[in-house]
């Protein structure tokens, strides 16, 4: 029985050697071990520096609720000193800059950044032309466009804060009291 188990152990060990001998035997084999080496390293390393956590930008106070005419709207692209994107949506500006990563400068919607994306959103269009200069009233979209961008506006509403509306030629901005937006600001607080 002794015999028995130690012709295995010799097996063993031989096959082991075997191996060995052969993976560092030839220079080829040599170079396809080093390039499996540096490619482990690589997928190790490039996993700890993903797994950093990314520096955040810091939030922004909340936007006063007020209402905005189109030049007043252009002005919250992004670009400025503090970075606030606002996009407006049938008639109603979000503030969008949690999303910014989408929808400010470089981002894949960042041509909607301090417009009235409507238009653009009803037709599925990224194009500029989508984007008018001057308000636009919908009228010549069809009822299903229509649709569209009322579950546009209901996914803003979910997702990213209201902060007025936008006016119209003539209109006049409504007056919004700070208790209305202390008060909307405590029901987020209980709901969350």
């Amino acid at each position: 029985m002794a015999d028995s188990v130690s012709g295995e152990e010799k097996s063993e060990s031989g096959l082991i050697l075997r191996i060995v001998s052969e993976l560092f035997g030839s220079p080829l084999n040599l170079a396809l071990l080093g390039i499996c080496g540096f490619l482990i390293y690589k997928i190790i390393s490039s996993r700890r520096s993903t797994d950093s956590t990314p520096t955040r930008e810091p939030e922004l106070p909340p936007l006063k609720k007020q209402d905005f005419t189109l030049e007043q709207l252009r002005e919250y692209d992004g670009k400025g000193g503090d970075g606030r994107v606002l996009i407006a949506v049938n008639g109603k500006v979000f503030d969008v800059t949690r999303g910014k990563r989408f929808y400010g400068p470089g981002g894949p919607y960042g041509l909607f950044a301090g417009h009235d994306a409507s238009r653009a959103l009803a037709t599925f269009s990224l194009g500029e032309d989508a984007l008018k200069n001057e308000y636009d009233d919908l009228s010549d979209l069809n009822t299903l466009q229509m649709e569209s961008i009322r579950e546009w506006e209901m996914q803003f509403q979910e997702k990213y804060v209201y902060v007025g509306k936008l006016l119209k030629p003539g209109e006049q901005p409504t007056e919004y009291s700070d208790t209305e937006d202390e008060e909307k600001t405590e029901s987020e607080k209980k709901s969350d």
